[in-house]
Parts: C-alpha cells; structure tokens; sequence
C-alpha cells in the first residue's frame, strides 16, 4: 500500500478504499433488519459458511473466477439456513445456539476441505478466509483524476468492485422496494400477516438479502470484515435514531465512516510514524468499527450510557426535592 502521493494512490490506495466501502455498505444495510429482529448472529453465521461453498464451487469448476465461487456460497448460504431451521424444530434448542453450531461446524469442514485439497495451492486460503485481499485489490489503468470520467478507463474496472458496486444497488433497490414490509414485519409480525403479508416469506428474503452481501464481499474483504459491518454500523445507528429510515442512513454513514478510517489507520498511520509495514487493512476497519460503537454506546445524546446515567439523576433529584408533594 502507498502513501497519498498522486498516481500511486489512484492505482493503489482508492481501488482498495472503494472495495472496503462497497462492503460494508452492502453488509451494513441488510445488517439493520438482522439487529432489530435480534438475529446479527444469523449475518455471522451467514459469513463463516459460505467457506465451505467457496472451496466446493473451486473443486468442482476448477477455475477460481467468480461465478463458480459466487454459486458454490451462495449454495452453501442456503444450505445452511436450511440446517438452522431444521436443527432448530428437531433440537428444540435457542436458535442463538443452533446458529452456533451450525456455522462453526461448516467453518470447520470448509478448513478441513481447503486444506487436504488442491484449494491450498491457489490464492485460497484460511488467513485469505478470514482478512480477504483488500490490500491486492490493485487498477493500473488510471493516471490522473480525468481518466476516472473516460469510459474505457472505467471499464477496466477490477471485478471485485464491479460485482460489489452492483450488489449495493440490487440490495438497496429491493430494501426501498420493500421497506414498508421490512418494517412491519420486524416490529409486529403479527400485524403483518393480518395485513396479508407472510413474515416468513419477508424473513427469507432478507436471509438471502444477507447472503448475498455476505457471498459477494466474503473474497474479497473476509469473514471478520463482514461479520464487523453486519452489526456495527447499524448497532451505531440504533443508538442515534428511533426513525427505521434515518437509522438505515445513518448505518451507511457509520460504515462508510469505518472503512475510510480503518483503512487510514492500516495503510497510512504506520508509515506516518516510521514503520516499515502497514496494518491489515479488514482488522482495522473492524477495530475502528468497534471503537466507533464503544464511543456511542457512551456518549449518544439519547441512549448512551452518559445520557442515561444524567437522566436517571436528574430523575431522582426531582424525585427527591423538598417541593415534591405526592397525593
């Protein structure tokens, strides 16, 4: 990674930038809803399984291009939604739990496949799994800020920002499309099948929301990144908003925010201070997204714990003053 010197850092650093952002924006919006319902673990879930199918869809196609890898996790997204519902009705146990088994022992299976295959030979790893390639994401083609308006300059470009940029239109279309039941469904499931909409139908569909953001930034940013941007941001936005709308908004600010930072803190911080290497950039944009919610967790104007803990005094003050007559 370069430092921001002119045409290093449009080859370098802003394809690395723009890859990070579409991430976590495409984890963050999904992310809203599966914190709401109390289901962030299923996003978690959703990050670690699709391994298995990424690793199944190189053996099978042998080639790592995206389709074949793109089918294959999807495959195993649903697969393994499949499993935590059925594990769920056989069990009887919490679905926290059940999701817990279900993704660690895909997790597993997928490193145990990656590593007795041929997979291992090819870029695909587990330290791959787990941070992505953000920092290999390269574009050599522009040279100055005006190649960024040229057509055939933007056509070269790479194709993990390609895929991600379309996957943040497809999932924010569908959410504007289908805001309205999103939002009842979550709230009052039951109010909605009065309405006439199927909860679960909704819920499905969100599921596959997830999965594929999760799918589509898994290669590229790696399963900690995508678990990170699933929760943090809208957990971020939960503390500042009541308003579904504002919070979608402001969870695609707080990501955006974290990738910006995060990549800051990796890429160009170390070497400001004289270090000779960089930071893994999806470990720091997941500490910074961490730091950022550690802060509004304690300094929201409303929900923070400083707010509350002010509330709750003055609370008991006025409780406890002498002009205070109780009939």
């Amino acid at each position: 990674m370069a430092g921001i010197d002119g045409i290093d850092f449009l080859q370098l650093d802003m394809p690395a930038i723009l890859l990070a952002v579409l991430a976590a924006v495409a984890c963050a919006i999904p992310g809203n809803f599966l914190v709401l319902r109390r289901q962030s673990l299923l996003g978690d879930a959703i990050s670690h399984v699709v391994l298995p199918g990424i690793v199944i869809g190189f053996l099978l196609s042998g080639t790592t291009s995206t389709w074949p890898m793109l089918l294959g996790a999807g495959a195993a997204a649903i697969v393994a939604v499949a499993l935590i519902e059925l594990v769920r009705r056989l069990s009887g146990l919490e679905s926290g739990a059940v999701m817990g088994i279900v993704f660690t022992s895909m997790f597993a299976a997928g490193v145990l496949i990656l590593e007795r295959s041929e997979a291992r030979n090819v870029h695909i790893d587990v330290q791959h799994a787990l941070y992505g390639n953000i920092e290999g994401t390269v574009w050599l083609e522009p040279a100055s800020i005006r190649d960024l308006l040229d057509p055939a300059i933007l056509a070269t470009t790479p194709g993990e920002i390609a895929r991600l940029a379309v996957v943040v239109l497809v999932i924010a279309v569908l959410v504007v499309a289908f805001f309205k039941e999103l939002r009842i469904t979550t709230f009052d499931p039951g109010l909605a099948a009065t309405l006439g909409f199927s909860p679960g139908l909704v819920s499905a569909g969100l599921v596959l929301l997830a999965a594929l953001a999760a799918v589509a930034a898994f290669d590229a940013v790696g399963s900690i990144l995508v678990i990170a941007m699933f929760v943090c941001p809208p957990a971020i936005a939960r503390h500042l908003t009541d308003h579904l709308a504002m919070q979608v908004v402001l969870s695609v600010v707080a990501a955006v925010a974290a990738a910006l930072s995060g990549y800051v803190l990796a890429a160009f911080v170390p070497l400001w201070l004289g270090y000779g290497h960089a930071f893994n950039v999806a470990g720091a944009m997941a500490v910074t997204a961490g730091l950022m919610l550690a802060v509004v967790m304690l300094f929201a104007p409303r929900y923070g714990w400083l707010a509350r803990r002010l509330a709750g005094s003055r609370s008991a003050g006025v409780a406890g003053s002498p002009g205070t007559v109780a009939d």
